[in-house]
């Protein structure tokens, strides 16, 4: 039985004693020492202020009795509407509508309704927005007794949502940036995986050795050889072997960018960081590549000004950016490339020493295509293969033609034959067979000589002759063999990938044999 309960038939028996005849001595000391109980029992509960708790309320409290008079009111609701409670305790909510203390009061609707009513109201005092919630409190007639109504402020609320929202659509500017770096980035990782180091020379497969050795290990990697040798196809070799081959890998040719905006490029800036700078600042190309790797190619023509911020980017692994002053941490790959002597630079204080040898930690040197022959005819085939799929021919290359190909110096390296071959599978016929008349003048003059399995005809009209008279006698020799091979004029055009009328036109002006030769 509850205390409330056991007072209450407690006074009715003693109600009923005190009716019916005087209370013995013993009835008065059950009834007091039953009071005493309960007394106790009461005291020992702790007393709860509801004042006290509803002033450490957030939301504001206010209660109306039931014909809309001001009750209570705690302090969150003097912070929200500005009010203090002796100005509308005491007071008909009513009045204090009609004097435009403030707006939507849910008070007079729920004495109306009889139920709980929303709305959203605002305090002419400090013009703050509510959201409203009053709740009837019945007795046990069924009378609305008192209104308990809670404040909440959403003028923050309202502030939050407009940041939230322009939040929001940074985060999606920022997303659409990232996913167009990841685009670019994954179309050049696409492109550039395609292109394979490819060779079967005594170099090469050294360099593939060094490449396997060190692809799974993050150490600054430099990379020397002339212009066209495979410095980036190297690079690329290096991060698709290693731990990081699904993270970005960017190129900067130095050489490319103009001096004055390469800083920027590589380091990006802050905002308003100088005159002409975008407005909300740019990334640059390190941060870019962050948990990825970076090829610095053509190092060499990195202006010395900018060397210096180079170095410290290497070694503090951190970037500042420029117009900026906090520092950005970076995890990043560091592959340089160049077709400098960088020795001979710093030796000339031309490059920094302290970088030369930070970047110099794994060099890997490509020798030209001119000291591997054993890699021309290998490249040939490769890029007629390509080509061929590319521009839907079949297009081969005579014997003699990669006897030019092979004893030619190739001053611009795997770049000039890979330029050649293209543009030979271009010119050409559906499926010509190129010979070396067609070779000839694509190539430098100064640069062609007799390799050592050319044949005497070749070697014989190269040595002090003109380019004209080293184009008649490779044309004299083809020609003739084609014919001794062939036996006709006929089978010999279609053999060469040339007109019958072609055939007998040069080799009448070259003084070609045909008398043995039929039609």
């Amino acid at each position: 039985m509850s205390s409330l309960s056991d007072m209450k038939c407690l006074l009715a028996q003693a109600a009923e004693s005190l009716a019916n005849s005087a209370p013995s001595a013993a009835t008065q000391r059950a009834v007091g020492a039953r009071l005493n109980e309960l007394l106790a029992r009461f005291e020992s509960q702790p007393v709860l202020d509801f004042e006290e708790i509803g002033d450490h309320l957030y939301d504001g409290v206010y209660l109306a009795d039931g014909t809309g008079r001001t009750l209570y009111v705690n302090k969150s609701y003097e912070r929200i509407t500005g009010l203090m409670a002796h100005e509308v305790v005491g007071r008909s909510v009513q009045e204090l509508l009609d004097e435009g203390v403030y707006s939507n009061a849910v008070t007079p609707e729920v004495l109306r309704l009889k139920k709980r009513v929303d709305s959203v109201g605002q305090s002419s005092r400090n013009d703050a927005r509510m959201l409203i919630t009053g709740n009837p409190i019945f007795d046990r007639n069924g009378n609305i007794k008192l209104v308990a109504v809670i404040e909440r402020e959403i003028t923050d609320l309202d502030t939050m949502l407009v940041e939230l929202e322009a939040t929001k659509h940074k985060i999606r500017s920022v997303e659409a940036v990232d996913q167009r770096h990841r685009r670019e980035i994954e179309h050049l990782r696409k492109e550039w995986s395609k292109a394979k180091l490819i060779g079967e020379s005594r170099q090469i497969r050294e360099i593939l050795v060094l490449v396997r050795r060190v692809a799974d290990f993050d150490v600054t990697v430099l990379i020397q050889g002339e212009t066209g040798v495979g410095k980036e196809i190297v690079a690329t070799e290096i991060q698709e072997g290693s731990t990081r081959r699904d993270k970005p890998f960017i190129r900067v040719n130095c050489a490319a960018i103009p001096s004055n905006l390469l800083e920027a490029e590589l380091f990006g800036y802050e905002k308003g960081a100088y005159t002409g700078a975008a407005a909300k600042g740019k990334i640059g190309l390190f941060e870019l590549a962050d948990k990825g790797t970076i090829l610095l190619d053509e190092v060499g023509d990195m202006p010395l000004e900018l060397q210096g911020k180079l170095l410290r980017v290497l070694q503090q692994k951190e970037l500042t950016r420029i117009g900026g002053s906090r520092p950005v941490p970076l995890d990043v790959r560091v592959i340089a490339a160049t077709n400098c002597d960088l020795q001979a630079l710093t030796q000339a204080g031309k490059f920094r020493a302290d970088l030369y040898f930070r970047l110099n930690v794994f060099p890997i040197t490509i020798p030209p295509l001119r000291e591997r022959h054993d890699d021309i005819a290998v490249l040939t085939a490769h890029f007629l293969d390509h080509y061929n799929v590319k521009y839907s021919k079949k297009v081969r290359i005579s014997r003699d033609g990669m006897d030019i190909l092979g004893g030619y110096a190739w001053p611009g390296n795997v770049r000039e034959l890979q330029n050649v071959i293209e543009r030979l599978v271009l010119i050409s016929d559906q499926s010509s067979i190129i010979a070396a008349d067609c070779l000839l003048p694509m190539l430098h003059p100064g640069e062609v000589r007799c390799s050592a399995e050319a044949s005497p005809a070749i070697g014989v009209a190269t040595a002090g002759r003109s380019l004209k008279a080293i184009v008649d006698a490779v044309e004299r020799s083809v020609i003739e063999d084609a014919l001794r091979e062939h036996g006709s004029t006929r089978k010999a055009a279609k053999a060469l990938g040339v007109d019958q009328s072609t055939i007998v036109k040069k080799a009448k002006r070259l003084g070609c044999v045909l008398s043995e030769c039929t039609p």
